[in-house]
């Protein structure tokens, strides 16, 4: 299991939070793979910064490689499910 940390956009970053959102689509450049943990750092591209909030997600499915569904060559779709003990918080990590 790798830890990936990445930045996420605030309308992105809360359909996560809320459960609406249950997936990323990210460059394939990582080496993901399921049971990954994902830190989604919620990042403010006005402020050109993250905001201190942040999730912790797992990898539960992956689709890579599938350009004849569509999917752009270089590219995964990530299914993801929030950890259960994990709450929005402010990182301290820069």
């Amino acid at each position: 299991m790798t830890e990936h940390e990445l930045k996420t956009w605030p309308p992105y970053y809360e359909a996560v939070a809320s459960g609406a959102k249950t997936f990323e689509l990210r460059k394939d450049d990582r080496a993901y793979a399921i049971g990954d943990v994902l830190l989604l750092r919620e990042w403010s591209p006005a402020a050109d910064a993250y905001t201190g909030r942040w999730i912790r997600v797992r990898v539960t499915y992956l689709v890579r490689d599938a350009a004849h569904f569509g999917l752009a060559f270089g590219y995964v779709i990530l299914g993801i499910e929030r950890e259960a003990s994990k709450e929005t918080t402010t990182c301290t990590t820069s």
